[in-house]
């Protein structure tokens, strides 16, 4: 192959009590990231979208990541890395990761398919050190593999794809940014023992209840007493827009990765529907302007096109 175009789905990381542990991949918005290779060495960054972002391979999420790629694999070609964005950067639902993912799915494709997925998502996590300041892989690794996923370590890469009921998510996107860093930095330095310890319930809780399909259960345990506490403050009518959501019928939410995106999920997309206008008339109180999307919980990654 000379040319190879992915689609990279959005992803809800954290997912309120797995903080940076915890993740999943909605169908839609995706990015399109086109690999093409040429003789010349070398990596190209062209953007086909408003969003500003750089140009310079060294300074964009998806060039470093298919950087260490090419430089592990041997590679004697170089690429151009062309990408039109859907989601937006600073969104909350993984848009650096999958920049970062697209790329290395669509060059993994030119290599002939040399790299397993545990090795795409340490390579486009390389992407999100140079996005956040930090190595995280719960938005990559379900962006790649799709459907829910547990990052159990990331050193050495250990991911689990859970099993998981019909779910729909209802993301509410406020037009304004919180870059991942700023978002890291309000967080505690050090937790309550106790709150450490809920937290831990609450996850080993949601697990069992995606794996069992217990919809009741996965909204008692969507509950954050560390990192939700923290950065709710950065969100606008954040607790307006979660009340509106869960008295809309959603099983639970909160804030989708570091923000601003809220999400909520719900058991079938007429009540996520439902849950997107009840979210909805609560934030345009904010007079800030904000997308909102519905989506199921997909079961694919990042593909060709």
């Amino acid at each position: 192959m000379k040319e190879v175009t992915v689609r990279a789905p959005a992803t809800v990381s954290n997912v309120v009590c797995g903080f940076d542990c915890l993740g999943f991949a909605i169908d839609e918005p995706f990015d399109e990231v086109t690999v093409r290779r040429r003789d010349e060495p070398g990596i190209a960054i062209v953007h086909k979208d408003e969003f500003g972002l750089p140009t310079d391979p060294r300074e964009n999420v998806a060039g470093v990541a298919v950087e260490a790629m090419l430089a592990e694999a041997g590679a004697d070609f170089g690429v151009e890395i062309e990408i039109e964005k859907a989601i937006k950067p600073g969104s909350g639902i993984g848009s650096s990761g999958a920049s970062s993912c697209g790329a290395v799915v669509a060059t993994n494709w030119l290599l002939e398919e040399q790299f397993p997925a545990v090795k795409l998502i340490e390579f486009a996590m390389e992407g999100e050190r140079l996005a956040s300041g930090a190595r995280h892989a719960d938005n990559v690794a379900p962006c790649i593999l799709g459907g829910f996923v547990l990052v159990r370590s990331i050193d050495p890469i250990d991911v689990v794809r859970l099993d998981f009921p019909p779910l729909f998510a209802t993301i509410i996107h406020p037009q304004i940014e919180v870059k991942t860093a700023e978002a890291r930095a309000v967080l505690p330095d050090l937790v309550p023992l106790r709150s450490a310890v809920r937290n831990w319930s609450n996850l080993g809780a949601l697990v069992a209840a995606l794996e069992k399909g217990d919809y009741e259960l996965i909204g008692r345990s969507l509950v954050d007493e560390i990192v939700e506490p923290a950065r709710r403050g950065l969100i606008p009518q954040f607790d307006e827009a979660k009340a509106a959501g869960l008295a809309a019928g959603a099983i639970g939410g909160g804030i989708s990765g570091s923000g601003p995106s809220i999400f909520m999920l719900s058991k079938t997309r007429e009540r996520a529907e439902i849950v997107r206008a009840a979210m909805a008339e609560a934030y345009e109180q904010t007079g800030i302007p904000f997308n909102t999307y519905v989506s199921e919980i997909g079961q694919q990654g990042a593909s060709l096109r």
